[in-house]
C-alpha cells in the first residue's frame, strides 16, 4: 500500500497512514536538517521541527537516523529542550551553500601564514569536489586576488584558531596558557570577543574577568586553549570594533623603545602622508600642530617610522629613548654624506 503525501501546511501525514516519510523524501529532508545544525549552535525542538514542516515525532527519528550515520547530535529535554551538532572524533560532511563554498575555497587559495600548507590540502579537497557552474566564478577571483606575506608574520597553530574562533561564535568562556612578552608563562580565563589579523600576525580581543578589563592575545603564544561550556552575556567593545579597538590598545602601549615627534602640521595632514601603519597615535595640538608617538619592541621600526615622520618637510621636535636619537643623528650624517651616483667609482 503506497503512502499518503503530507499536507503541505503542517507537515503531518493524513489520518492512518502512520509517521514514515517515503524513501525519496528522506535524503533531502535528512540534508536539510543537518543543513539547519550546523547553521546554529542550538535549535529548540519544536522550532526545529516546524522548520522542516515535520511532527517532533519525525525529527526524533531524523534525529536518531543522524546518530546512527555517527553525527554527534546532543538533545536535551524539558520545555527549552533542543539539538545541537557537537564536535566528534570524525569531521562529518559539511553542506555549503554556493556562496560559502566559494568564499572558503578563495580564503584557503590565499591562507594566512602557518595554516598555508594545511589550507592548500584544504582547497584541493574543496575544489575536487566544486560543482561545475562554480569553478569560473573561483577561478576569475582566484586570478585576480593575492595576498602578499608579512615579514614579520609568526605562523599560527590552526587548532588554536578553530578553537578560539568557535569560542568566539559561541559566547563561550575559554582558558589558555599564555606567554607574554616578557616570556612568563601563566592561565587566562577571559571571554573571547573577535579574533583579527593584523601584519601577519593573530591576535584575539576578549575580556578578561580576573583582570576587569579588556585584553589583546597574540595567537603565537597561547597554548592549550579549551572551552569551559560555560556562556557569558557578550559584553560592548570600548570601540567602534575589534579592528579599532586593538589599533587603539596597539597605539597606547609602552614597549622598550619609543619616541614622540612634534610636528608643526595638521594631524590629518600627517595621517594622509604617511603611508605606513604607524605603530602609536597621532594626536592633535591645535589646527597646525601635532604629535606622533610611536613604541615597539623593534628599534629599526621605531628610527624608520620616526624618521618617516621627521621626513615630512615640517619643522619637528623629538623626545625619544638614547638608542634612537643616536641611530637619528647617524642617519642624519649620512644623509649629509651623501653625493650623485655618477660621481661615485
Amino acid at each position: 500500500m503506497s503512502e499518503r503525501a503530507p499536507d503541505c501546511a503542517t507537515g503531518r501525514r493524513p489520518p492512518g497512514t502512520g509517521e514514515r516519510a517515503p524513501r525519496s523524501e528522506l535524503p533531502g529532508r535528512m540534508l536539510r536538517l543537518l543543513s539547519l545544525l550546523q547553521g546554529r549552535r542550538e535549535w529548540p525542538g519544536r522550532e526545529l521541527a516546524a522548520r522542516l514542516g515535520v511532527t517532533e515525532r519525525t525529527l526524533r527519528r531524523d534525529i536518531s537516523r543522524l546518530r546512527e550515520l555517527d553525527y554527534p547530535v546532543a538533545g536535551s529535554t524539558g520545555t527549552a529542550g533542543g539539538y545541537r551538532l557537537e564536535p566528534g572524533p570524525a569531521l562529518p560532511p559539511l553542506l555549503l551553500d554556493d556562496d560559502e563554498a566559494v568564499a572558503i575555497a578563495l580564503a584557503l587559495s590565499t591562507a594566512v601564514p602557518g595554516i598555508d600548507e594545511v589550507g592548500a590540502r584544504a582547497l584541493a579537497k574543496l575544489t575536487q569536489v566544486l560543482p561545475a557552474r562554480l569553478r569560473p566564478q573561483l577561478a576569475r577571483l582566484a586570478d585576480t586576488v593575492a595576498a602578499v606575506p608579512h615579514r614579520q608574520s609568526t605562523g599560527t597553530d590552526p587548532d588554536v584558531l578553530a578553537t578560539l574562533a568557535a569560542a568566539c561564535r559561541d559566547t563561550e568562556i575559554v582558558t589558555f596558557d599564555y606567554r607574554g612578552r616578557s616570556g612568563a608563562p601563566g592561565r587566562r580565563r577571559v571571554e573571547p570577543h573577535h579574533l583579527v589579523t593584523l601584519r601577519g600576525n593573530w591576535y584575539l580581543v576578549a575580556y578578561d574577568p580576573e583582570r576587569a578589563g579588556w585584553r589583546t592575545f597574540r595567537l603565537d603564544r597561547v597554548d592549550a586553549p579549551r572551552g569551559t561550556r560555560h556562556r557569558f552575556a557578550r559584553r560592548t567593545l570600548p570601540a567602534p570594533d575589534a579592528a579599532s579597538y586593538l589599533a587603539r590598545s596597539f597605539a597606547g602601549a609602552r614597549y622598550r623603545y619609543s619616541a614622540r615627534v612634534a610636528v608643526a602640521l595638521p594631524a590629518d595632514a600627517v595621517r594622509s602622508r604617511v603611508y605606513l601603519s604607524v605603530p602609536g597615535q597621532v594626536t592633535e595640538l591645535g589646527p597646525d600642530r601635532c604629535t606622533v608617538s610611536m613604541s615597539a619592541d623593534s628599534l629599526d621600526l621605531v628610527v624608520q617610522y620616526a624618521a618617516t615622520v621627521v621626513s615630512l618637510g615640517a619643522a619637528t621636535g623629538l623626545d625619544a629613548d638614547p638608542e634612537i636619537l643616536d641611530r637619528l643623528r647617524a642617519l642624519g650624517a649620512d644623509l649629509g654624506t651623501l653625493v650623485p651616483e655618477s660621481t661615485v667609482d
